[in-house]
């Protein structure tokens, strides 16, 4: 029987040292005998301290207290002196101080979740009420968006090694014994499973558990490269609305905390293109607000074009009242972050743009002459009559996505490519694409079915298209800031293989930026 999902363990095996390690150390630190802390916590059995915070009998802070009399106790019992300034409570926050995740395990789990294995975090662990839970707020919410299942014994009233919590596993992944593998770093533990059938690795060392794992599961881990990291799914973020003014407003979606990061995405996209970047950014310690741009899915979509000037947009309150955050944009996202930095630097920390440069407004050229003097910008003359540009990309939504969001991979490309050149000659766009293209390597399955509905409800006339529609409104006002700098960090991530907007476009800019950071693209940065 395959094998199809996999139980990680988390003290000792996701994070560490573990309880038992950190006991040893801890006495070591404080010159107690071997194993006095273990004989404290697990005295009384089924009743004992530790026993009763794993099934949540108590909480954490009242088994600190529970600790504090008993070590006193058994330390007189044994004429042991305790360290005058002996804390549980200080011990076990400088565990999670020095306590890591295991990142190689960590990227095992993605790797099996990608490659269709359930994963799950079985664990013994208790009800943090410790003036240091923020740190266990933070990994359990790591923890549940990379796993599948997040089990506690704590929640449950049952503990590892009792067969029960182990049937109550199975039950949620709904997976037979023999179709799964248990990684715990206590023996005991997997007595039961290995009992029931499931297949068990005792951890010892990352190497070592990675082979055994890779053997159980038949999927490589060794030599895996870093794979993308986890998608965030629509219904498992926080969605808000900034009002703009009456009838007017902004969809967002937010995660995490910590400093501001605001994330603006470009055409036709959705803020779902930030999916991969939202939750590793709230892995690096971020609050993420990624917005849904005017005129896109739930975000209101005025008919009157002079509302998707730059000028105009940037005018936006900011999202929860925030006064200042970290912009990041993509595309048309690029250009307004850039705007920020320039006309409201007071609300930008520090700003960064995928693939689109900053360029001061040249007020020796008419921008639309000079847009026409390059070919790669017709389509963006195709797009300026109302009514044209909307009727063949609305036709078939499902269609137009999957013509235009694809990767450059050769197995990706269609056996005709969208240009950019001679897009009015042709009379369209899509004009000689297939009609019906298979769904491509970076939008597909509910992701694409995601973004297909956002469209049917925005459609693409009144937001997306005309944010085009303000060439000379978008240079006017820029040429009225055209000798100012941009004096926050920035960073500029070009991409090699964009049609439109190349890498050398960016050439000079810290002529324009102060403090400018150029960068290469990374693969999942492109996606």
């Amino acid at each position: 029987m395959a094998r199809r999902a996999v139980l990680f363990d988390l003290g000792g095996v996701l994070f560490g040292p573990g309880l038992q390690p950190f006991l040893g150390s801890c006495e070591r630190d404080c010159a107690l005998p071997r194993n006095f802390l273990w004989k404290v916590m697990s005295a009384g059995g089924s009743n004992s301290p530790y026993a009763k915070v794993m099934r949540g009998q108590i909480t954490l802070s009242q088994l600190f207290s529970e600790m504090e009399e008993g070590c006193r106790q058994h330390a007189t019992a044994s004429g042991v002196t305790l360290p005058p300034t002996f804390s549980v409570a200080q011990a076990f926050e400088e565990m999670a101080a020095k306590g890591t995740v295991n990142a190689p395990l960590l990227q095992a789990a993605k790797v099996l979740r990608r490659n269709g294995f359930k994963t799950c975090v079985l664990t013994n662990n208790w009800v943090d009420d410790s003036a240091g839970r923020l740190f266990t707020a933070t990994l359990m919410n790591l923890l549940h968006r990379h796993f599948d299942l997040v089990i506690e014994s704590c929640r449950l009233g049952m503990q590892k090694p009792d067969p029960k919590i182990y049937t109550y596993a199975l039950d949620a992944l709904q997976a037979k014994p023999q179709e799964v593998i248990l990684l715990d770093d206590i023996g005991e533990n997997l007595k039961p499973a290995q009992e029931m059938g499931m297949a068990t690795v005792l951890v010892r060392d990352t190497e070592t558990v990675l082979k055994e794992l890779e053997e159980l599961s038949g999927i490589q881990l060794l030599t895996q490269q870093e794979p993308l990291p986890t998608a965030c799914d629509p219904t498992n973020v926080t969605h808000g609305y900034v009002p703009i003014r009456h009838g007017v407003q902004l969809h967002f979606v937010e995660m995490g905390q910590g400093p501001v990061v605001c994330l603006c995405h470009g055409f036709p996209e959705s803020w779902l293109s930030w999916r991969f970047q939202i939750p590793a950014l709230v892995d690096a310690g971020f609050r993420v607000i990624a917005l849904e741009m005017k005129g896109y899915g739930e975000s209101t979509a005025p008919p009157d074009i002079k509302e998707y000037s730059q000028e105009q947009i940037c005018k936006t309150p900011s999202p929860q009242g925030i006064p200042q955050t970290v912009l990041i944009g993509h595309d048309w996202g690029g250009a307004l972050v850039w705007n920020m930095a320039l006309f409201y630097p007071e609300r930008v920390r520090a700003v960064a743009s995928l693939n689109t440069p900053y360029r001061p407004a040249d007020p020796s050229v008419d921008i639309v002459e000079r847009m026409k003097s390059i070919p790669t910008f017709d389509y963006q003359f195709y797009f300026q009559e109302p009514g044209v540009a909307e009727a063949e990309l609305e036709k078939d939504i499902g269609r137009t996505l999957k013509a235009l969001i694809r990767s450059t991979r050769q197995e990706d490309r269609l056996p005709v490519t969208s240009e950019f050149h001679r897009v009015q000659e042709r009379g369209g766009l899509l004009v000689g694409l297939p009609e019906n293209p298979p769904a491509s390597q970076i939008l597909h399955g509910p992701e694409l079915q995601y973004y297909i509905q956002r469209f049917q409800k925005s459609g693409f006339r009144y937001g997306p298209l005309n944010w085009y529609r303000n060439m000379r409104p978008n240079w006017h006002w820029a040429l009225s800031a055209k000798d100012r700098k941009i004096t926050m960090p920035a960073l500029m991530v070009t991409a090699g293989k964009d049609k439109v907007l190349h890498p050398n476009m960016s050439k000079g800019m810290e002529e324009w930026v102060s403090q400018y950071s150029p960068s290469p693209a990374q693969p999942w940065l492109c996606s």
